[in-house]
């Protein structure tokens, strides 16, 4: 999974190690840098949100995906030991969030 998030992060040109050298400084300075997405939408709102809806069976399914991953995310945050591993969690998160976005645009009339 590392591999594939770091040749992803390449291909679309959200990693980049690079040197700079700063203003009146002496030496280059080497920089890895990565980009990594984040939202402020809580992805428990969204299935409440969607709850609240008449849900198709489809939609269903995606609520109780995207509850699956937001417990899968809590864990991964709370065990966390690497950047990859809030990487998978906010990951998750953000899947949640959009299955249950998915569930409620599927249950609009």
């Amino acid at each position: 999974m590392v591999v594939a998030v770091s040749r992803a992060a390449s291909a679309a040109g959200l990693e980049r190690s690079d040197t700079l050298r700063r203003i009146g400084g002496r030496g280059e300075i080497q920089v890895d840098v990565r980009h990594l997405a984040a939202t402020n939408k809580d992805p428990e709102d969204a299935i409440k949100k969607a709850e609240a809806m008449k849900l198709s069976h489809d939609a269903k399914g995606l609520i109780e995906q995207a509850k699956t991953l937001v417990e899968e995310a809590k864990k991964h945050h709370t065990e966390a030991k690497a950047k990859i591993d809030h990487a998978n969690a906010m990951w998750k998160a953000r899947a949640a969030q959009a299955q249950a976005e998915a569930a409620a645009a599927i249950s609009t009339p």
